[in-house]
């Protein structure tokens, strides 16, 4: 079908401003509420998405949808209205881990480089509000820049439990990082941050990178603020490479 191609155009003018103010900032809810949960809920199909789980109910519920952008690219949104990053609703004490549903679903980004990837290859983005065309959440999935992952592979003995500034800038912008230990994405990234900033989360973007520490398992999260000064729209998409040059070294 061409329907899912046509949302994921509408979301590759996010990279290009001035385009992106043309977008249809309700494409993304409108294939969700209008297409997706119908068709799983009436029909057992997700088309034109690649999955809908709705184990916990439409109001935890989550899809998965092909970018048009690279073979990698996946994004994961929830079934429930969230416009981004800056929802109160993510705080929630019942709130849904999507970035947990996120990364439980990497495989798919696996399966369009042809074959497994390390787990510090990997990673999920949710750019802020400035640097989005579309008001509902999405977490890209895909492969981290290889310059940004040898930066992380530098830095990862500095990065410690609590949040503190990353010694390296990364694209020239100043991010902060903290570690998470575990195979799994049990802390929620979303309240992770907003124990940092009091929950206010306009002005934010997280990147959530896969690690290993010492032979554990785990996770660099990564958070930079807008700067209009500097022309810094925190979208911390750009840490990511959807070509996955990571995937043919």
């Amino acid at each position: 079908m061409l329907l899912p191609f046509i949302v994921a155009a509408a979301l590759a003018l996010q990279a290009m401003p001035g385009a992106a103010q043309a977008a249809d900032p309700d494409a993304l809810w409108k294939i969700i509420h209008n297409r997706c949960v119908p068709n799983e809920q009436q029909h057992g199909d997700p088309d034109p998405c690649t999955i809908v789980d709705l184990h916990g109910g439409v109001a935890r519920g989550y899809v998965l949808l092909k970018d048009i952008r690279g073979r990698t690219q996946y994004l994961v949104l929830p079934t429930a209205r969230v416009t981004g990053i800056e929802d109160p609703e993510l705080l929630a004490p019942d709130a849904g881990n999507y970035f947990a549903d996120a990364w439980q679903n990497r495989g798919y980004t696996e399966h369009g480089a042809g074959h497994a990837l390390p787990r510090d290859t990997l990673s999920l983005a949710v750019n802020s509000p400035y640097a989005r065309s579309q008001n509902q959440l999405h977490i890209h999935i895909d492969c981290l820049r290889p310059d940004v992952r040898a930066a992380l592979a530098r830095q990862a003995t500095a990065i410690g439990g609590h949040w503190a500034p990353l010694p390296e800038p990364l694209l020239g912008h100043h991010y902060w990082a903290v570690r998470v230990i575990g195979d799994e994405l049990r802390t929620d990234p979303f309240k992770l941050l907003a124990a940092r900033t009091r929950g206010v989360m306009r002005d934010e973007t997280l990147v959530v990178a896969g690690a290993e520490f010492a032979g554990q398992p785990g996770f660099i999260v990564l958070a930079d603020r807008r700067n209009p000064a500097t022309g810094d729209n925190a979208g911390g998409e750009e840490l990511q490479d959807h070509t996955c040059a990571l995937a043919h070294p």
